[in-house]
């Protein structure tokens, strides 16, 4: 049943402003942004939003939410829920699951799936082989977000290395193509070289020199030079290196770039330096590296040489986790802190609220030409979050969310914290509980 829902007296952080006012919900959309306004009925459903941050809801481009297959490790409800608690309210999931999204019928199995149990908006990648050109080219670019590459063997058999392969899907596809750009041939040999050393108990601290700054920047630069000579819509995700950077231009408009990029939240936060008390669980591929790089991914962001801020939430068990350096799996979840964490470099001076909203909700809309998300505008669907500034809170297993359990950010004290989310109009979340069963809408785009 929908609702009415007034927002009073919020701090709307919106299109590069910071207003104060009133927002007026109805059915699944925004219907009204004014001064003041005052509720027309005795059912609308009023917040006081005294004190608080208004923001569009994140959109979280590239998740791993483990389903089909990885059930173990994460589902698309736990972890949609666990993203709505965080503020993101739409995602974009990624084709490696079990088995992988890499025909039409496995993809629309996906899409059924998250339309019964995803409290968050979804839409997923279709994703690219070596063999699967045929059925690339029958993706309606309408209904899918795009194309998945892997160029560096992270996951299974879904490597995509033959030169002329590329070529043909990169000549040949209108979809958005995203791509992991790490250098298969490179980490082989770093890997090789250690395992000789320690076997499979290589000390996870020599992770960044394994998959190298010279693994992303080999591959990244590859993909950009093929992008180029094809025409191709390139967009570079999780860039980890200070050098992978200056591969990007700042000069054009967003809508106007052909060849874009994304950072993610672990990139920004950690370095090299954590891994001593971190270990295996903030093993991500691409690696966390120095804190030279990271420096340059946060200059790379705020010149808006870097696009998009996104997650890859990748969640795996501790137990898998906990293995020798060569078994333990790459990647971590994300979803319910990233928001947070960024508010936290916000405290620090790093970021303004404006272009965490920028990042995080118009620039993903844009790129993904999403059709009525990714702002506060009147028509568009209600998708937000109310953030407090001053509520600090510490992460532990109690507070989290995810099926896995268990977070990279466990211990940390966040000064702020998401309030409510609202996700298609709906309260989705409040102050720490779901006050109701909410279904996300499968994403639509606006493209020609």
């Amino acid at each position: 049943m929908s609702q009415t829902v007034l927002i009073k007296n919020a701090q709307i952080v919106n299109e590069g402003k910071i207003i104060t006012g009133d927002v007026l919900v109805e059915g699944d959309c925004i219907a009204e942004i004014s001064e003041s306004i005052s509720a027309k009925s005795s059912d609308t459903k009023v917040i006081e939003a005294d004190g608080l941050y208004l923001l569009p809801g994140m959109i979280d481009d590239q998740v791993h939410f483990r389903e089909p297959g990885l059930t173990h490790k994460a589902e698309i409800e736990t972890e949609s829920k666990a993203a709505v608690a965080g503020g993101i309210t739409s995602f974009i999931e990624m084709p490696n699951t079990v088995p992988q999204a890499t025909t039409l019928p496995l993809l629309e199995e996906k899409f059924s799936r998250a339309a019964e149990v995803s409290w968050a908006n979804y839409s997923f990648m279709f994703g690219g082989t070596n063999d699967n050109l045929e059925e690339i080219l029958k993706v309606d670019e309408n209904k899918v977000a795009g194309l998945k590459l892997f160029l560096g063997s992270s996951t299974g058999n879904m490597l995509v290395d033959d030169p002329k392969t590329l070529e043909n899907i990169f000549s040949k596809t209108k979809l958005l193509i995203s791509v992991h750009c790490e250098d298969e041939e490179t980490i082989k040999n770093n890997l090789a070289k250690y395992e000789a050393e320690y076997g499979d108990d290589i000390p996870v601290e020599l992770h960044p020199i394994i998959r190298s700054e010279e693994a992303c920047y080999l591959s990244s630069s590859k993909a950009i030079e093929l992008a180029k000579k094809t025409g191709a819509r390139l967009h570079v995700f999780h860039l980890s290196t200070e050098r992978e950077t200056h591969l990007f231009d700042k000069k054009k408009a967003l809508k106007d770039k052909k060849i874009t990029a994304e950072v993610c939240i672990h990139h920004l936060w950690f370095t090299d330096k954590d891994y001593k008390a971190k270990g295996t669980k903030i093993k991500w591929n691409p690696a966390v590296k120095t804190k030279k790089d990271k420096e340059g991914l946060w200059k790379a962001l705020l010149e808006d040489r870097i696009d998009v801020i996104a997650t890859d939430h990748a969640p795996h068990t501790l137990e898998e986790k906990n293995q020798p350096y060569t078994k333990a799996p790459s990647g971590g979840p994300l979803v319910q802190h990233a928001l947070v964490a960024l508010l936290e470099m916000h405290h620090k001076g790093v970021i303004s609220l404006e272009k965490i909203v920028e990042k995080f909700a118009h620039n993903p809309a844009i790129l993904f030409q999403l059709k009525d998300r990714g702002y506060i505008r009147e028509g568009y669907k209600a998708d937000l979050v109310l953030v407090d500034l001053n509520a600090p809170w510490r992460v532990n297993k109690d507070n989290i969310l995810y099926k896995c359990g268990w977070s990279p950010f466990e211990g940390t004290s966040f000064k702020s914290r998401v309030t409510h989310t609202l996700v298609n109009g709906k309260v989705a979340y409040e102050n720490g509980k779901f006050p109701q069963r909410v279904l996300g809408e499968r994403l639509t785009f606006n493209r020609n």
